[in-house]
């Protein structure tokens, strides 16, 4: 699954690619979005980890297989 989110005042979106399902991907972005976390971070499918500053996500998408969005949201 490809993750995309965009950050404020850039005009360039990251674009990292999981193997977690939709809804643990979406639960986590909550709650780092409801705990005032400063960092969300993702593992990507290389065993890497992510380090996104929460209070720059403009949104999220999440895009399966086939390309179409599962899900997408922002912050506010």
């Amino acid at each position: 699954m490809e993750v995309r989110v965009g950050v404020i005042h850039s005009h360039k979106e990251l674009s990292i690619e999981v193997d977690d399902a939709a809804d643990d991907i979406s639960a986590k972005v909550d709650a780092a979005m409801a705990n005032d976390d400063s960092v969300l971070w993702l593992d990507d499918r290389n065993g890497e980890r992510v380090g996104i500053a929460v209070d720059k996500i403009a949104y999220v998408e999440l895009m399966g297989t086939d390309g179409k969005s599962q899900v997408g949201f922002g912050g506010g």
